[in-house]
């Protein structure tokens, strides 16, 4: 018997070792955090709600800091949010945040938990209940019942019928009312006719009348019986006296006339300082915000008509997947490389066959292996992602043997960019998993384009200019065309007064010349610079908030202030303009770069020699977003890409997108010459503003005049100008600012002067001026024998 009792003990001790029983500092540590945790859901999820299709591009970009998000948890509450409400319940989802703040709240305060297992017993019910009951609105209002929601009442409809599913979701509610809140038809009837009989006693008896001031003398007597005592009498009648004389107050203070009117006089005087604000309030009362669309208010976007649809679809050819897995599977094994599972992904051109190898293997073994399980597989452009970031799996990229035509029809109708809420949307094309891939210009803030010739650079420019004419006003954005080959852009020519923007004087908007190139260029930047001028006086930091602000008619356009449209410059062939102007092109663009993003001026910059001399550092260091068609060199790929891949692309449309992170491949939408032919016809045909959007004036600086300069006005740094150039032989602004430490425009009057005086030749485009001074004796010569020297 003292054996067995021992037994029992060390059984109790061994049992108490194991309880996972909180105690009450451990209780309240894991409540206060559930209770929290519960607030922090209800508000990312009523957050989602209004702003879940902003943060649709951020799901998947957790890791990058430079992506923001709008919801009020940033990207931990679109995440969160789009796995609960998007993905899982809908609305009922509200049921889980609720649960997890009730748990909070018992464990904090120390309540009965029996009770708590109830609450989210029934609570899982309600949701799964709610979840399939908004699932008949889904199809309308995505986010009602989710995803789930959906999936399960789409369930229950193939095998119940419509009738069917309404009929058991009855059931379920009557089920839920009579054994949760103890419902039943007799206690409704009960409430009914107790609520009927309260109304009759209500019309049938009168409420006996009171006198008010009976009631009130009676109270005052009592008061004035309580103790007499010399001490207490006053206050007590003096709060009798209170109380009688109280609804005979004056409900003025007693104060002079004359004080009344110096009161009114500085209440009268206070709001001048709000004055700016009530008028702006007043005029949106009186005339609603300012509207710039309203010189074209019956301005009529294309229609997806327009577009050629190519119908089709994906095709998912079984026997060619089933091929490729093989040959993948035995390549492997014959390097002794076993895998665990393998998973296909089919797109439009390329399929995505994902594999989890073997416990041991070496992720750099498979990577090896690219070439080989190309040759095995006879394909053109295999492509090994190793790992693929954020699966933990490896990808291997096999072009489908029939790809199939992603058309721009079909990106544009997509609800991904029909519901965009973004400033500068633009429909690239279909992922990998045929999702159609949009993103915001105005966010990147500049694209870098690159790839071989006829890869798809001029269809990703003009998809990419499609999207902007499917979805913005002529009042919004503006294009600065930049076509050095004089044949791909001209069809815009059709939309000039809508869309586009040109400098004064000139006939054409395309800019085809290199000469109006460099002063086009040098004119943005001088709109960039009168726009920060703006946005300082308006107190903005950038043209969203500035035009929201002039909208709300805060803004006096007799300050000069108006609504700013983007502006997109878009240079279909910028090795070109590079190898003809050099410096004169590279520096105004590598300034808009740096610069412009914060005032609604956005480059597109597009190239086939993706060559370091082309894309210098300066400017790659301002495209974060890049673009890549096939080229044909692993250099050129890690120039445009700074990572190899874009030589293993199987052209026409396919390419790798990155916006500063890791590599998306995609299949550029299609979009043909005929398309683009009709949609520009379609907006030139309306009526259009009186001429195409006029920047500022330019003239270069080291144009010269050919007019002869007063000496009197001459630089004090001329002749120590002249001299370096004469000694140099070589007459170039650069070289002033070099040896002499000066801007660019002193060192460009400095030229001019210098022309004006004969010490050098007239412009001559790219190239140094001429030297007309061979050397010192004869400058000083020359300048001695001018008339005011």
């Amino acid at each position: 018997m003292a054996k067995k009792k021992a037994k029992t003990r060390n059984t109790s001790k061994k049992t108490r070792n194991l309880s996972l029983k909180l105690n009450r500092q451990q209780k309240v540590v894991f409540g206060s955090f559930l209770m929290l945790f519960g607030l922090a859901l209800i508000v990312a999820f009523i957050s989602f709600l209004f702003n879940w299709q902003a943060d649709q591009s951020v799901l998947g970009e957790f890791a990058n800091r430079e992506v923001s998000a709008k919801n009020w948890l940033s990207k931990f509450g679109a995440s969160v949010s789009d796995f609960f409400i998007y993905k899982g319940f809908g609305l009922a989802s509200f049921s889980v945040a609720f649960l997890i703040l009730l748990s909070g709240v018992y464990l904090f305060f120390g309540f009965n938990s029996s009770n708590l297992r109830k609450f989210w017993f029934w609570g899982i019910l309600v949701m799964i209940w709610l979840s399939i009951f908004l699932g008949f609105f889904t199809g309308t209002y995505s986010l009602l019942g989710g995803r789930v929601g959906f999936e399960m009442n789409d369930f229950l409809q193939d095998y119940l019928g419509f009738f069917g599913t309404v009929l058991l979701l009855l059931f379920l509610l009557v089920t839920y009312l009579s054994i949760r809140l103890k419902i039943t038809p007799e206690l409704v009837g009960d409430y009914f006719r107790s609520g009927k009989k309260e109304l009759e006693n209500a019309f049938d008896q009168p409420k006996p009348k009171v006198s008010e001031t009976d009631e009130e003398l009676d109270w005052k007597k009592e008061v004035v019986k309580e103790p007499e005592t010399a001490e207490e009498k006053p206050e007590k009648i003096d709060l009798t006296e209170s109380i009688s004389k109280e609804p005979e107050k004056p409900v003025q203070p007693e104060v002079q006339s004359g004080q009344e009117e110096d009161v009114s006089m500085e209440v009268e005087a206070a709001p001048e300082e709000e004055e700016e604000d009530n008028l702006s309030q007043k005029l949106v009362k009186d005339f609603g915000e300012f509207d710039p669309t309203l010189e074209l208010k019956n301005y009529k976007f294309p229609t997806i008509e327009l577009l050629k649809d190519y119908g089709g679809g994906i095709t998912i050819n079984q026997e060619e997947l089933e091929e490729n897995k093989n040959r993948i599977v035995e390549t492997l094994k014959n390097y002794k490389i076993d895998i665990a599972q393998i998973k296909a992904t089919v797109g439009p051109t390329v399929t995505l066959y994902e594999i989890v190898p073997e416990a041991g293997i070496r992720i750099s073994k498979i990577k090896n292996l690219e070439d080989d399980i190309a040759l095995s597989l006879s394909a053109l452009g295999i492509r090994i992602i190793a790992p693929i970031p954020g699966r933990g799996t490896i990808g291997i990229e096999v072009p489908n043997k029939n790809a199939s035509i992603v058309s721009m029809r079909s990106v544009i109708a997509s609800p991904k960019f029909q519901n965009a809420e973004m400033e500068l949307p633009m429909a690239l094309g279909k992922t990998i998993s045929n999702e159609t891939f949009v993103v915001d210009l105005a966010k990147m803030p500049h694209l870098l384009m690159a790839g071989a010739t006829g890869q798809g650079k001029s269809v990703g420019l003009n998809a990419i200019l499609t999207s902007l004419l499917y979805c913005k006003h002529p009042a919004e954005v503006k294009f600065v065309l930049v076509d050095p080959k004089k044949v791909e852009l001209t069809l815009f020519n059709k939309i000039e007064r809508h869309y586009l923007a040109k400098l004064p004087d000139t006939e054409e908007a395309i800019i085809t010349d290199n000469t109006k190139v460099i002063n086009t260029l040098n004119s943005l930047c001088i709109e960039m610079d009168n726009r920060y001028e703006l946005l300082k006086n308006a107190m903005c930091r950038n043209l969203k908030e500035y035009n929201t602000k002039f909208k709300a008619r805060k803004l006096n356009p007799n300050d000069g202030h108006k609504f700013l449209p983007y502006i997109v410059l878009v240079v279909d062939e910028f090795a070109d303009l590079i190898m003809t102007a050099g410096k004169e092109v590279e520096t105004p663009i590598a300034r808009l770069a740096q610069l412009a993003r914060a005032i609604g001026i956005h480059l597109i910059i597009a190239t086939q020699r993706p060559s370091v001399n082309v894309i210098t550092g300066i400017i790659k260091a301002n495209f974060p977003a890049r673009v890549a068609f096939r080229v044909t060199s692993k250099i050129d790929s890690r120039t445009i890409l700074d990572n190899q891949g874009a030589d293993q692309l199987i052209g026409r449309g396919d390419m790798l997108f990155t916006q500063g992170n890791e590599l998306k491949r995609l299949q550029c939408a299609f979009v043909d010459t005929p398309e683009v032919d009709k949609i520009t016809e379609f907006i030139g045909s309306q009526k259009a503003y009186p001429d195409a959007h006029l920047l500022p004036a330019y003239e270069s600086e080291d144009s010269g005049t050919g007019v002869d300069i007063d000496v009197s006005e001459r630089d004090k740094l001329f002749r120590e100008a002249a001299e370096v150039i004469v000694t140099a032989q070589q007459g170039s602004a650069s070289l002033l600012q070099r040896k002499l430490k000066l801007g660019y425009n002193r060192a460009g009057r400095i030229i001019d002067q210098l022309e004006a005086a004969g010490v050098v030749g007239p412009f001559e485009g790219s190239k140094a001026r001429q030297v007309l001074v061979t050397d010192l004796a004869a400058l000083d010569q020359l300048l001695n024998e001018e008339p005011n020297s």
